[in-house]
């Protein structure tokens, strides 16, 4: 199979963005009801009573997005190899219903692996903003990716 992007395709520095997508009121109830059921993600009412003041998405739906936002802008089409986990992940400030995100990618290293010829390994920083360029969240880790030319 031959995919757009290989190993070779980045590099530190490297910076991709998407455009924004906006996040409704019922994506977060619904999305929160089945694997977040907090009062502050599930209920616009009883949210207003909490620290956050109204209802907000779960971090976890956040980072859920952060991925597809991923997928869309380069790895559907490389040659991944999935990725060993992330090392850091901190949601700085809550997203609300309305907020409309966007990801930007930054390469931070690339490195050929030394016992698989065949693979290289990508260190990054996404980060996600809101409409009003405010970090609502930031991750970094690292993705395994096939290598076009092994052991070159």
């Amino acid at each position: 199979m031959s995919y757009k992007y290989y190993w070779e395709d980045f590099y530190p520095g490297q910076v991709r963005e998407t455009n924004g997508y906006s996040l409704s009121e019922v994506e977060i109830i619904e999305f929160a009801k089945k694997y977040d059921p907090q009062p502050f993600h599930t209920d616009s009412e009883k949210a207003k009573q909490t620290y956050f003041g109204g209802l907000i998405a779960s971090g976890w739906q956040t980072a859920s997005l952060a991925m597809r936002m991923l997928c869309d802008l380069y790895l559907i089409e490389s040659a991944s190899m999935g990725s060993p986990g992330v090392d850091e992940l901190r949601w700085v400030k809550p997203v609300r219903p309305g907020d409309t995100l966007r990801l930007k990618s930054t390469v931070l290293e690339t490195r050929a692996s030394a016992s698989r010829s065949d693979m290289g390994t990508v260190r990054s920083r996404s980060e996600i903003y809101n409409q009003h360029g405010e970090l609502v969240m930031h991750m970094s880790g690292v993705g395994m990716f096939r290598r076009r030319s092994p052991g070159e």
